[in-house]
């Protein structure tokens, strides 16, 4: 059985708009995204990268049933990261692709498995399919993602790029 892997919208965000969208779809064949999700992405319709998640036949964009947990994440996430966890729960996903520290910190509190844009971009290097870490992390800071010096030296580091 393949793994269910659930995505929040700054990982799929970033890839846009680094070209890498492609990766999610050789780690994981298939992504699950709630409608928060899919609505949030259609908001940055003017952005140059930008793309209807529609078209990739491997993301499949599904409607939360339990309404009431997604209200009470809410309560302290954004609406994508809450219908995400939801729907990670919904779907016992076995990963949850997820960027911001509080959303992260509550899925590994109850149990999920997580991993950000950047872990995905270094489980991409070790399998071979991106040469170099470095120049995506210049295209996602210009395409307005923001990360730390701090972060940024942690995945150079960690890919051999230093």
């Amino acid at each position: 059985m393949d793994k269910i892997v659930v995505s929040n919208t700054t990982p799929i965000i970033t890839l846009l708009g680094v070209d890498k969208i492609g990766i999610l779809q050789n780690l994981y064949e298939k992504i699950y995204i709630p409608e928060a999700v899919y609505v949030e992405i259609e908001q940055g319709r003017e952005k140059p990268f930008y793309t209807d998640l529609k078209a990739y036949d491997w993301i499949e964009i599904k409607k939360i049933e339990n309404e009431t947990m997604s209200i009470h994440l809410k309560m302290f996430l954004d609406d994508g990261e809450a219908e995400a966890l939801t729907l990670a729960e919904e779907l016992k996903s076995d990963l949850i692709l997820l960027d911001e520290r509080l959303a992260r910190n509550y899925a590994k509190t109850n149990g999920f498995m997580c991993k950000g844009t950047f872990g995905i971009l270094l489980t991409a290097k070790d399998m071979g399919l991106v040469n170099a870490i470095k120049p995506l992390i210049e295209k996602a800071k210009e395409n307005g993602i923001h990360m730390g010096n701090k972060l940024i030296q942690q995945i150079l580091t960690e890919a051999n790029e230093l």
